[in-house]
This record gives C-alpha cells, structure tokens and sequence, in this order.
C-alpha cells in the first residue's frame, strides 16, 4: 500500500521538501499538491507516448543502494502499455550482465525515464518492477514482430507516479529514418516542380 500523502511524495521526500523550503520552490510544489500531484495512472496521451519510443532508461538500484541505469531500445510499440498501471516490454539478450534482474531481485524500486529529443519532451515515471521468467503468452504479446533479437524474459513495470520536464536544456534531435523520410520527400517534391516547370517553359517555346 502506498503510504504516501501525495503521489509525488515517491520523488520529495522530507529532506528534498526542506531544500526546496531553504531554496524558495517549496510553494509552488505545494500548490502542486493541493490540486492532486502528480498522475498515478497512464492517460491515453501518457500511452501514446509510451509505445512511441524506441529507447529508454531503466534505473534500478541494489540492495545496498547502488543505482544502476540500463539503455533498451526496440522499434516503436517495443514499450507496450498493458493495463492503466502496467507498463512490459520483451528484455531482449545482451551482455548477460543482468545486473538490473540482480538488482530487482533485492530492490523493486524503478524508474523509468523517457525522451522525444524531436518534440523536446520527457516523462519520468516512478515505480516497483519485476522479472518474469517462462511466460510464453506473454512474451508473445510483448515482442514486437519481425524484430530481430532474442528474447530472454519479460520486464513488468508498475506504475507508482509519474511527471513531465519542461523542454529547457533538451537539445533537440531527431530520428535517422525521420531525416531520411524528410529528404526524401523533399526529393520528391523538387522533381515534381522541375517536371512542372519544364512544362510550362515548353509550353511557353510553343
């Protein structure tokens, strides 16, 4: 049970409201919290957003406290949203480190963070995760089609809070396949104009 007056109470605790009392932001946050916090479920556009991304974070942490931060990536709809609270994605085989499945065993504190480097947004989302292990349904349901990589289990992702950053500081990028479908059609375009073009000056000579 969440024990928490606030939702955003998972990130500002005691000491993180006492520096922002000594550092003037505390009032704001405040009224933050009186008009409800921070979102405990995933809205339709939170799940849009989700299942748009093609790399993510994972933060987990060991027993002992140590944070640990693992990059997956997957082609979009790789990250699915399963129910309002739940978030799983296909845990493809890499350097079989499993340092984060180490750290879940002993800690199922998580934090996922998300970026559109495009549109200059990111989500950061609280919660509890887990492994699971020899579940074929649901490794089917997760693993995206025509990807070619080895699954080797299912991450769970359990939705505790969740907020979203202002653009500032975010450089922004974009997607190779994007630039490449953007030229692309760029292409297109200047041959349909010099087409267009030709015909009028040889109308024109006529």
């Amino acid at each position: 049970m969440n024990a928490h007056t606030f939702t955003s109470d998972v990130a500002f605790t005691p000491t993180v409201k006492a520096i922002q009392s000594r550092k003037g932001s505390r009032d704001a946050y405040a009224r933050v919290e009186e008009r409800g916090g921070w979102q405990a479920v995933i809205t339709p556009d939170l799940a849009g957003f989700i299942e748009a991304q093609t790399s993510i974070f994972l933060a987990t942490a060991n027993g002992a406290g140590q944070p640990y931060i693992q990059h997956r990536g997957g082609p979009a709809g790789f990250l699915k949203v399963i129910d309002e609270r739940t978030i799983g994605f296909a845990d493809f085989s890499g350097n079989r480190q499993f340092i984060t499945q180490g750290n879940l065993s002993d800690n199922a504190q998580a934090f996922l963070f998300l970026i559109d480097y495009a549109r200059r947004q990111r989500i950061k989302i609280w919660g509890t995760a887990r492994i699971v292990e020899d579940d074929t349904e649901l490794m089917a349901k997760l693993m995206p089609g025509d990807y070619k990589a080895r699954p080797e289990q299912v991450i769970l992702f359990t939705v505790a809070a969740w907020d979203s950053n202002c653009p500032q500081h975010i450089p922004q990028r974009f997607e190779a396949a994007d630039v490449a479908a953007a030229l692309a059609e760029r292409d297109r375009r200047i041959e349909c104009l010099e087409a267009e073009i030709a015909g009028l000056r040889a109308a024109a000579a006529g």
